[in-house]
């Protein structure tokens, strides 16, 4: 781990697990962010080897393709040109690669939250760009070149809900799995109680806001009558924003 006077290294804390490290080496300052996720997800950290981040790349392509159900760690190694075993060596079952994957997803935004927020001095404002963060339309974030943001995105509003939905939840919520997600939860929430302290759902506000986009996003690019499609317009983040601001006031 690196200090904060490693290589004359600038520590900027995201919140208690997310760090974003700048490097300055001599003149030169070098950007390195890194989003570290729960180590019980894995059994060997994928970003620490060149084969570790092609399983992760590997796996967003293939589930993307494929889905979840008919995805499996045979046909990750196949597209990958390594083994079964080596995929093993980093995940203990591919509900463990959904958990890192919907884990990686949830720090990163909140890393992008945290970027479109700071020196705001509006709660209004920075409401309004948490909303935007979390349901606007994923683009692709050069930062990570071995993760396909958009691809994943997909992933976490087709496969994402079967990380919680299950036997295990309860184990897996004591393991801290979902702890990346409550946390931007809760960072939209204190925005909330901020512009209304009185609000008593503010929780409740942003994690059906938060779900209900995805649910949109599903329904409008595969059952369109159960949702309100505009052509040429963001739809989902408008009615979301509509949905939230109306609610707290």
């Amino acid at each position: 781990m690196l200090s904060e006077q490693s290589f004359g290294c600038i520590v900027h804390k995201i919140n208690s697990n997310t760090i974003i490290f700048a490097l300055i080496i001599d003149t030169m300052m070098i950007n390195t962010i890194g989003i570290l996720v729960n180590d019980r997800t894995y059994v060997k950290d994928p970003e620490t080897s060149d084969l570790g981040k092609s399983i992760v790349e590997g796996a967003i392509d293939m589930i993307d393709e494929i889905g979840f159900e008919a995805f499996t760690f045979r046909k990750l190694a196949q597209r990958i040109g390594s083994t079964e075993a080596s995929v093993y060596r980093y995940f203990e079952s591919k509900h463990r690669l959904l958990i890192y994957l919907s884990c990686w997803y949830w720090r990163w935004l909140d890393y992008r939250m945290v970027l479109a927020t700071t020196n705001i001095d509006s709660a209004e404002e920075r409401l309004t760009r948490a909303i935007n963060v979390v349901v606007k339309q994923v683009e692709k974030d050069s930062d990570f070149s071995h993760i396909d943001e958009v691809k994943l995105n997909q992933i976490i509003i087709n496969e994402s809900s079967k990380a919680y939905l299950n036997k295990h939840v309860d184990e897996e919520n004591e393991g801290g799995f979902f702890l990346d997600y409550k946390g931007l939860v809760a960072r939209m929430a204190n925005i909330i109680q901020e512009i209304n302290p009185d609000y008593k759902y503010p929780h409740m506000l942003v994690s059906t806001l938060i779900e209900g986009a995805h649910l949109q996003r599903f329904f409008a690019a595969h059952l369109p009558r159960l949702t309100n499609v505009i052509e040429g317009e963001d739809f989902v983040t408008d009615f979301c924003r509509q949905t939230i601001f109306k609610a707290i006031k």
